[in-house]
Parts: C-alpha cells; structure tokens; sequence
C-alpha cells in the first residue's frame, strides 16, 4: 500500500538532483530559502585503547528528529550575511562560546542548491579550532537555548575503523543522516585531507553492507 503523501511524487529518476553552485550563483536564486551549516574540526594526539590515533575531532549533533546533522540552520538572506545568521543559529544551538569563535567568510566551502521537493540552498562551512576550544563547546551546549529542544547532545565523529572493519566510521555512517549533511561530512573529510581517500572509500563500503 503507497503511504499517504508520496503517490503523487514523480520516480527517483525523473527528480531534479541537488546542483553545486557558487555562492554568488547560490545568492540570486529566487524562491529558495537558505541553510548554513558547519563542521567544527580540532586536531588531537589522543588514541583510542592507547593505540588507535584519533587524529582529528570532528563535530557532529543529533537532532530532535533522531537523525545526525552539522550545527547551524535556516538564514534570511535579506537582512544579514550567510555568517551572521549563521553565527545566530550557533549561539543558540551551541551556547556563549560563539560569542568570539565566530565563523566567518573564510570558513566558507561550498553550496548546493536544490529545485525538489522544495527549493532551497544548503552552505557548508568549516572551521579549524583548537581542542580546548572544541572541549568548551562541548562543556557549554548543554546549557544553550536549544539543548533537549532541537539539538539532542553533540558527537563526535569516530575517524577511524577498528580491526573488525566495522566499528568506527563504518557503522557511524550506517546512521541516519539529515539532508545533504553525509555528503558533506565526506567532503570535509576529503578537501581537509582528514582522512585517506582510500580509508574513507572503504569505510562507505563497509557501512553499505552492514548487517543487523
């Protein structure tokens, strides 16, 4: 039986795709509303088991909804910049300490808009902290205005896979993501050369064929 709502939608082959495009492209679009979203990242020494090097920590929340998403949210365009509303959205969602760790328009990496089911753009942005400052996000989120309202608690993402080759990043990618925010993991991932291209090629392998 076809569920309530999607008899009327047209076959996944004959839905328009997401489109990469510039950010002045991204800025005269009409009718699309706008999304920013960040990967806050921090080099570490730590290992897991005092063995497995860590490597990086990279910043993930879980959302109301039960899925996995970058901080940030939907920005007006009209009376502020993608960073300012950006910035509001991460005060809100991650506490005080974005009074001065703002992100700005360095931090910018990408856009990609989209014409279905609803018109919108997504911008991604990274930004390089250092662990102490990564260590007072996490301290402070707990106490900001969307915690256990929106935003669920933060995670991190595990950049590495066990010797089973499934714990780690596999089974972290097996998880239900929000959007584009997998794609976008794995694109940080990549342009900020996190990870190998061949470690992160066999991490999505492994979590396609995960069984429960």
């Amino acid at each position: 039986m076809a569920q309530a709502g999607l008899s009327n939608l047209p076959p996944l082959e004959e839905r328009p795709r997401p489109r990469n495009v510039s950010r002045e492209e991204a800025l005269q679009l009409e009718g699309h509303r706008h999304a920013c979203h960040v990967m806050l990242y921090a080099p570490t020494t730590a290992k897991l088991f005092e063995r497995v090097p860590i490597r990086y920590i990279v910043l993930m929340m879980m959302r109301f909804d039960g899925r996995l998403g970058f901080p940030g949210g939907f920005v007006d365009t009209r009376d502020s910049s993608l960073e300012e509303g950006l910035n509001r959205e991460l005060q809100e969602e991650l506490g005080s300490s974005f009074d001065t760790l703002a992100v700005t328009e360095k931090d910018y990496r990408s856009s990609q808009a989209r014409e279905f089911p609803q018109k919108g753009v997504t911008h991604f942005f990274t930004k390089e902290l250092t662990l102490e400052e990564i260590e007072t996000i996490e301290k402070e989120a707990v106490f900001a205005k969307d915690h256990g309202l929106e935003v669920m608690g933060l995670v991190r993402v595990p950049l590495f896979t066990l010797r089973d080759g499934i714990g780690g990043l596999p089974a972290f990618l097996s998880n239900n993501f929000i959007g584009n925010s997998k794609s976008q993991l794995l694109y940080g991932m990549r342009t900020l050369r996190l990870l190998r291209e061949d470690q992160i090629q066999d991490a999505m392998w492994a979590s396609q064929n995960i069984q429960f």
